[in-house]
């Protein structure tokens, strides 16, 4: 497996170079009674003032919005709001949004609004009418959130940023069924296969950059909540997995450090590289998913960010989180995760953008990884997408140690779980820059011998939904 990803990055990454850094993908397209224009090539950030609006729209397709149009990416006055990851993470400079965004205010504000609603049925397990983990839930994931962004002189530029879930309520506080999923708890006992809702606040944070020139960033960012240096951009927040509204199994292997109360980071931008380090509360929320847990700083993290072309962004991140599991508190954790992202568009409305996620969790000598490979194909109404991991869990950690695990246990270890899904979704109705998307989807799990004797041979869960969100975000959609 790590072969395969290793030469599958450098499949990806073979032709690239730093001169292609300065070229937005695309197509040389005329257009009748104008000029034409030449896609491969980067807008001039400085040639904008007077541009026509259909030459500006020809950027990637209308995907990716210019540093002209008044809001920037959350660090930086001079790189594209589209490379926004969660906290301060980074996407590929073609990645879609899916938000509603204000032109400034006269005060030089600018507002906006991502948020993703799901209403869906799951039942997971249900080949296996005695196998573990079966179990149904009509629930509605979901997560909202706001950003407001300023800029301050001629060089700074600051922001505050909100993220709410609702999960508590739509889920239940003991969040949804997820054959297994692990970490955290819910009434002092471990989650086992279900997923954990996220708490009510899950980011609260200020941020605030200074550019020393146009290719050289500094910048700080505080989060009560908020999210370290640590790992690819959260699930939630990650365009690959924005049509499936399961988490990975491998959440607390890559990007489980995304709601922590009490996040301090630096970092340090030049060109197409950046490099940050944290110091964070290790532990992860405590049950009462309403209030703030109390704020420490015990923990830290670094993390190396490279987008080497508008298309892609490469990741290497390594965290020493104290404590971080209140079911083993005794247990600190290094995690080490790295990660590329990949994003491009097809043409108006149609893009695919794909990701490749490894995480390692080292505990007490004793190390687990865990691989996760994602891809979404959107043509214009319609979307598939897929999703494979590979994750290496304890019997400890499956509860099959336990004197309640059903059988006595006697063997390895370490176990692997193999996990792919398949979905599609069609979009049924937009509205005022909203969409209705109806979708489904089927995973089937090829657990561990060991494990099949309480969950089955293989594994057959199933969801169908409705997802809100606002609609695709292009340079048409911004013209008045």
């Amino acid at each position: 497996m790590k072969k395969f990803l290793f030469l599958l990055s450098l499949s990806m990454l073979s032709g690239v170079s730093y001169s292609q850094h300065q070229h937005h993908e695309g197509m040389t397209m005329p257009m009748t009674g104008k000029p034409k224009i030449d896609t491969t090539k980067a807008m001039d950030h400085s040639m904008h003032d007077g541009m026509d609006m259909d030459a500006m729209k020809l950027q990637n397709y209308g995907l990716t919005m210019d540093t002209a149009m008044g809001m920037t990416h959350s660090l930086s006055r001079n790189l594209p709001m589209n490379r926004n990851g969660s906290g301060t993470s980074w996407h590929p400079d073609n990645t879609p949004m899916y938000a509603y965004m204000t032109q400034p205010t006269p005060k030089g504000w600018s507002f906006m609004l991502h948020y993703a609603l799901y209403l869906r049925y799951t039942s997971q397990n249900s080949n296996n009418p005695d196998g573990r983990g079966r179990g149904e839930q009509f629930g509605a994931p979901n997560w909202f959130m706001g950003m407001a962004q300023k800029k301050v002189g001629k060089r700074g530029l600051f922001q505050v940023r909100a993220m709410l879930s609702l999960d508590p309520l739509t889920v239940g506080k003991g969040g949804y069924p997820l054959l297994f999923q692990t970490g955290e708890t819910y009434k002092g006992q471990p989650l086992i296969d279900r997923q954990h809702p996220h708490d009510l606040v899950s980011e609260l944070s200020v941020s605030y950059s200074h550019a020393l020139s146009k290719d050289i960033d500094v910048f700080g960012y505080v989060g009560y909540p908020g999210e370290p240096a640590l790992g690819p951009p959260a699930f939630m927040h990650r365009i690959s997995s924005f049509n499936n509204p399961d988490a990975p199994l491998s959440h607390h292997w890559q990007d489980a450090t995304h709601i922590l109360f009490g996040v301090a980071t630096a970092g340090f931008r030049y060109k197409w590289a950046k490099l940050e380090a944290s110091t964070f509360k290790g532990r992860e929320p405590d049950e009462n998913r309403y209030n703030f847990d109390m704020p420490k700083f015990d923990s830290y993290s670094y993390r190396v960010s490279v987008n080497p072309s508008p298309s892609l962004a490469l990741q290497f991140s390594q965290g020493f989180l104290h404590s971080p599991e209140e079911a083993h508190p005794e247990e600190n954790v290094t995690r080490t995760t790295a990660s590329i992202l990949h994003s491009k568009g097809l043409g108006p409305d149609r893009y695919v953008t794909s990701a490749l996620v490894w995480g390692q969790n080292r505990i007490h000598g004793h190390t687990e990884n865990s691989f996760l490979a994602e891809n979404s194909l959107q043509m214009e109404r319609m979307a598939f997408y897929v999703r494979y991991e590979n994750v290496t869990k304890s019997a400890e950690e499956l509860n099959l140690i336990s004197s309640d695990s059903g059988f006595p246990y006697n063997g390895p270890t370490e176990l692997t779980i193999n996990n792919l899904t398949l979905g599609t979704n069609y979009r049924i109705a937009q509205t005022k820059k909203s969409d209705v998307v109806l979708g489904a989807q089927l995973t089937t799990g090829l657990p561990d011998k060991v494990l099949q004797r309480t969950y089955g041979k293989t594994t057959v869960s199933g969801e169908i939904y409705l997802r809100l969100s606002p609609s695709l975000m292009t340079m048409r959609t911004m013209k008045h």
